[in-house]
């Protein structure tokens, strides 16, 4: 069972340690990342926390969906793994 969760909705504010901070409750946090915009550096709304164990990521879920978090209701569920592209088959030389 996956142990790393999406989070969206977060606030242009919250940082990866507030992030990780406030999933620190649920159990052990590996890595909590807020994604940012890689030209402008600001935050694109959403985030990722892993978990040491399933039954942290489950618990997280369940406890935290629909939570507030620096004044906004945030949405948690698994995260799903992005499918690998395959970058040489369309290219044109």
């Amino acid at each position: 069972m996956s142990t790393k969760l999406f989070v969206g909705s977060l606030s242009w504010n919250t940082t990866s340690a507030e992030l990780q901070n406030a999933f620190a409750a649920c159990g052990e946090v590996v890595e909590a990342k807020v994604i940012t915009d890689r030209d402008t550096g600001r935050s694109r709304g959403f985030g990722f926390v892993t978990y040491s164990d399933a039954d942290s990521a489950t618990r997280a879920i369940e406890e935290l969906d629909g939570s507030t978090l620096d004044g906004r209701s945030i949405r948690v569920d698994r995260a799903n793994d992005r499918p690998k592209r395959d970058r040489g088959s369309t290219a044109r030389w």
